[in-house]
C-alpha cells in the first residue's frame, strides 16, 4: 500500500511509486535530519521500513539527490500543500460506530453541505455540533464537499493536490473521523465528495514522481489523469487506494466521484469499471454496504448498469436534467444550458424516466445527447433543485431564495422531496437561505490567481452582460458564502423550515411517497404548466399535483374512480400561502382551482 504506515511495534513502512527515477531516498526530518535509502521493485514501487519513525514525524521523499517533495500519497500535510508530510496512526482513533449500518441509497435523504461555510468556525467539530439539527428535519445522509488538501484555506475543494490527505483548516484526519463518528452516532450516513478527473495546478507535484498525467486529452480544469496510457495501471491503483482508504479508515458510507466525463479511458476495461468491482469486493468482504455515485455530464446509462449489461456498475448518478427542468419552469431562464429546457415536457419525462435527453439534438450542445434511462432505477438517481454546482456556478451565485418567490420555494421542495428519485438538499436551502454560494480559492501563485480571475469572467460569456463575478481570490467572497443560521428561527424561514420537515415525514411514512419505482407510478401535464404525478405501492397511493403557472389555475382530470384526501397543500394558510381553493377531499369530476406556484399532495381514502 502506498503512503506511510504506522505500525505498533514503532516501525513505519513507505512506498512510493516513481517508475522512471533512478534513485529516491526518504528524508525523516528529525533533529538531526536522516537520509535514507529507498529500494525499488519491478512495478517502479520504491520501498523502506524504519524504526522509531513516529506519529507526528515529519519526511519528504529526496529525489535524485537534489530534489525534496512531500509525499504524493500523504495522509496529512500540516503546513500545506508545499510543507512537508507528516506520519500519522490511523490506528488510533477510538470509533464508537460498531453497530453502525448505513440507510440503503433508495432510503436515503441527502444533504451536500461545504465544511467551511457551513458554520462560522468552517471546522469538522463545529459541523458535528449541527447535526442534530439536520437529523431532527428527518435528514439522514450528509455529502461533504472534497475535504482533500488544497492551496490555502478557502477552496470548494476541487483544487485539491493530496487526495489522501485530509484539509489540515478543517481539522485533519482526527477531524473527520470525529465528524463521522459523530453522524453515525445520530444515525447519519457520510458521503464525501472525491476528484479522480483531475488535481489542482498549485502543489501539485506528482509529476516529479512518475507519468501520472497525459497531453493525450484535455480537461476543463488541467491536464488529464493517466488512467490508459503507459504506466496507467499503477495510476488507477492510486486512485482505487484512495477509494478504499476513505472506506477503510474514516468509516465512510459513500463516495461521490466528481465530473466523471473528465476520466479519460480508452482502455477495454475503463477504470470505472475496475473501481466499481474493487469497491464491491471491499464492501462484500467487510460485510457493510458502501456506494459508488456518479457526476457525469454524458447522460450516459452505462454508467448505472450492472457489469452483465455491459454497464460499470455505479450504484447512484446525479440527474442534472431533473435540475434544469425543475429550474426553468420556477425562474424562466433560458441563457446557457437552460436554453435546452423549459417546457412541463421536459419535467414530465424527467419524472417518468430519469435523463430528459436521451440521445435527441441538444441546441446547446449543438449534437443529438446522451441515452435511454428508462431502465435504470428509481433509487439509483440523485435529484435536486440546487447543489453547490448550480448555484456557486452562476455569476452571482444566487440560491432560490433570492431568484423565486417563497411560492416557488415551496413547489421546488415539494418536487424534490415528492419524487421517486433519491433527494437531496444543499446547505441552507431548508430554511430559505440568502446568503449567495460563491466560488472562492485562496491561491499564492499571483499567476494562477489571474488566470482564474479572468476564466470566471470568460465562463459566463453566454449568460449575457451584467455584473462581473466577485473575485474568487477575495476573502470577503468566502466569507459572503457562509450560512447564517440565526436565519432558520425566523417568521418566514421557520415557516419554509417546518414544511421540508412535513414533506420528509411524508415521504418516509406513506408508502406510496416512499417507493422508488418508476413502474408504480403515472405523470403527465395539463394544459398550461400543471403536472400530475400518481404514485402507488400495494394499497398505499397518492396523487401530488404541482402548478408551475404564474398565476391559479383551473383543473379538470380522471380521479380514477376513487376518493382522494388531502394531506398537504403549499398555498394552505400554515405555510404562508394565499389561502386554498382545493377541497379537502374529492372522488368525481369537478372544477377546480389551484393557487399559483403551489402544489398539493392527497392520499387515497380509505
Amino acid at each position: 500500500m502506498i503512503g506511510a504506515h504506522y505500525k505498533d511495534d514503532h516501525v513505519c513502512e513507505f512506498t512510493v511509486w516513481a517508475p522512471l527515477l533512478k534513485n529516491i531516498s526518504l528524508k525523516i526530518l528529525t533533529n538531526p535530519e536522516k537520509l535514507i535509502a529507498m529500494k525499488k521493485n519491478g512495478q517502479g514501487y520504491w520501498n523502506v521500513s524504519v524504526d522509531g519513525a513516529v506519529p507526528g514525524t515529519d519526511y519528504v521523499y529526496c529525489i535524485e539527490g537534489n530534489l525534496d517533495r512531500p509525499d504524493p500519497a500523504s495522509f496529512y500535510q500540516p503546513l500545506g500543500v508545499h510543507g512537508e508530510s507528516r506520519i500519522i496512526d490511523h490506528q488510533r482513533f477510538q470509533w464508537d460506530d460498531a453497530d453502525w449500518n448505513a440507510p440503503a441509497l433508495s432510503e436515503m435523504i441527502m444533504y451536500e453541505l461545504h465544511i467551511g461555510t457551513f458554520t462560522p468556525e468552517g471546522t469538522f467539530d463545529a459541523a458535528a455540533s449541527r447535526i442534530g439539527d439536520l437529523k431532527d428535519m428527518g435528514l439522514n445522509a450528509i455529502e461533504i464537499m472534497p475535504v482533500a488538501q488544497f492551496p490555502g484555506e478557502r477552496n470548494w475543494g476541487y483544487d485539491g493536490v493530496y487526495p489522501f490527505a485530509v484539509q489540515c483548516s478543517y481539522g485533519g484526519p482526527d477531524g473527520l473521523k470525529r465528524f463521522v463518528n459523530e453522524c453515525h452516532k445520530k444515525g447519519m450516513a457520510v458521503i464525501l465528495d472525491v476528484v479522480y478527473n483531475h488535481l489542482g495546478p498549485e502543489g501539485n507535484y506528482l509529476r516529479d514522481f512518475g507519468p501520472y498525467f497525459t497531453d493525450r486529452y484535455k480537461t476543463p480544469w488541467g491536464q488529464a489523469v493517466n488512467f490508459d496510457g503507459a504506466y496507467s495501471n499503477e495510476v488507477r491503483n492510486y486512485f482505487i487506494e484512495n477509494a478504499l482508504y476513505w472506506f477503510q479508515h474514516f468509516h465512510i458510507d459513500d463516495l461521490r466521484l466528481d465530473a466523471v466525463h473528465g476520466i479519460h479511458d480508452m482502455s477495454a476495461r475503463h477504470f470505472l469499471l475496475e473501481l466499481s468491482e474493487r469497491v464491491n469486493e471491499y464492501s462484500e468482504k467487510e460485510g457493510r454496504k458502501v456506494y459508488l455515485i456518479a457526476e457525469s455530464d454524458l447522460n450516459n446509462s452505462l454508467l448505472a448498469k450492472p457489469k452483465d449489461r455491459g454497464g460499470y456498475g455505479i450504484g447512484g448518478l446525479w440527474c442534472d436534467d431533473f435540475h434544469h427542468s425543475v429550474h426553468t419552469l420556477l425562474t424562466g431562464e433560458h441563457e446557457g444550458y437552460f436554453v435546452d429546457f423549459g417546457e412541463k415536457e421536459h419535467l414530465v419525462k424527467s419524472l417518468r424516466e430519469g435523463y430528459v435527453y436521451s440521445g435527441q439534438y441538444s441546441e446547446f450542445r449543438k449534437q443529438n445527447h446522451g441515452n435511454s434511462s428508462k431502465d435504470i432505477p428509481a433509487d439509483q438517481f440523485i435529484v435536486f433543485s440546487q447543489n453547490h454546482d448550480q448555484v456557486g456556478n452562476r455569476k452571482m451565485g444566487e440560491r432560490l431564495s433570492t431568484l423565486v418567490s417563497f411560492e416557488s420555494q415551496k413547489l421546488a421542495a415539494g418536487i424534490v422531496l415528492l419524487s421517486p428519485y433519491v433527494p437531496l438538499l444543499f446547505m441552507g436551502e431548508e430554511y430559505g437561505e440568502t446568503s449567495p454560494f460563491y466560488y472562492f480559492v485562496s491561491h499564492s501563485d499571483t499567476h494562477l490567481i489571474e488566470g482564474i480571475q479572468e476564466g470566471r469572467k470568460k465562463e459566463f460569456g453566454s449568460f449575457g452582460p451584467g455584473e462581473e463575478p466577485p473575485d474568487p481570490q477575495d476573502a470577503d467572497t468566502f466569507t459572503l458564502s457562509r450560512l447564517r443560521w440565526g436565519r432558520r428561527g425566523s417568521e418566514g424561514h421557520r415557516v419554509l423550515l417546518n414544511l421540508y420537515r412535513e414533506l420528509i415525514s411524508l415521504r418516509k411514512s406513506i408508502p406510496a411517497c416512499a417507493n422508488p419505482d418508476k413502474s408504480s407510478m403515472k405523470v403527465w401535464a395539463d394544459r398550461g404548466n400543471v403536472v400530475f404525478m400518481k404514485r402507488w405501492k400495494d394499497e398505499s397511493q397518492v396523487l401530488a399535483i404541482f402548478n408551475f403557472n404564474k398565476s391559479d389555475a383551473a383543473l379538470t382530470f380522471d380521479y380514477g374512480g376513487m376518493a382522494w384526501r388531502k394531506v398537504l397543500d403549499s398555498s394552505d394558510e400554515q405555510w404562508n400561502g394565499q389561502g386554498t381553493d382545493l377541497p379537502e377531499k374529492v372522488s368525481h369530476h369537478e372544477n377546480l382551482v389551484m393557487r399559483a406556484e403551489s402544489f398539493a399532495l392527497y392520499t387515497k381514502d380509505l
